[in-house]
């Protein structure tokens, strides 16, 4: 599985330089350390899974909460089941939250980061939409860190417009925020308190690229 997921990240990191995406990544020391803690990042476009398997080497212990219906978009589907993916049907909540729990054994078990994204569908609309609180349900009862990643925005990318660029992305991943302590009624809370800092990223970041990119262009 760990080759799997190695041999995707080089297949995906030469198919976004074809592409002409750049990625950049910052605060990599807080993806490096060998811990396990719920990742939840912002969800624009299929290219968020490009970026994922870019920084892939970076985390090496990590597997991904991804809907059901990924799994039908070959060949796509069959590398996401080689790679140990967890696939979940959000239309049946109960069984959804009881892979999750499980899974959630296993990365503690093995200090593995489990990697969600919290909007449930991804939103290219230049800002970061509310969050559902799955994965703030399982840090608080798993008692394990958030880890927040932000990828700015996709000025690149239009699907309205049927355009996609050459472009410059910045993933960025906080420091983690610990749930020592918090339970339950603490959900609405951290939610809030992840989106609010997550989305002050977003939007430093992603001025930071489109002000690049025009600059590049004089």
């Amino acid at each position: 599985m760990k080759y799997n997921f190695r041999l995707a990240s080089s297949v995906c990191s030469c198919l976004t330089n074809f592409l002409g995406v750049r990625w950049e990544l910052r605060g990599r020391e807080h993806l490096e350390q060998e811990r396990a803690c719920i990742i939840v990042a912002n969800h624009q476009s299929s290219l968020d899974i490009m970026g994922m398997f870019q920084i892939w080497p970076v985390m090496e212990k990590c597997t991904v909460v991804a809907k059901k219906e990924i799994f039908y978009a070959w060949p796509f589907g069959l590398a996401a089941w080689l790679c140990g993916l967890i696939f979940i049907d959000r239309m049946n909540s109960e069984k959804a939250h009881s892979v999750i729990n499980t899974a959630t054994n296993h990365i503690k078990d093995k200090k593995m980061k489990l990697w969600i994204f919290p909007e449930g569908t991804r939103h290219n609309t230049g800002k970061i939409h509310p969050f559902k609180k799955g994965a703030f349900h399982v840090a608080i009862t798993s008692q394990l860190p958030i880890l927040p990643v932000v990828f700015s925005s996709y000025y690149f990318l239009s699907s309205e417009e049927k355009r996609f660029d050459s472009g410059h992305v910045i993933i960025t991943s906080l420091p983690p925020i610990s749930t020592k302590g918090l339970n339950t009624d603490d959900i609405e809370h951290l939610m809030q308190k992840t989106q609010s800092l997550m989305t002050e990223v977003f939007h430093a970041t992603s001025r930071e690229v489109q002000f690049s990119s025009i600059s590049d262009t004089f």
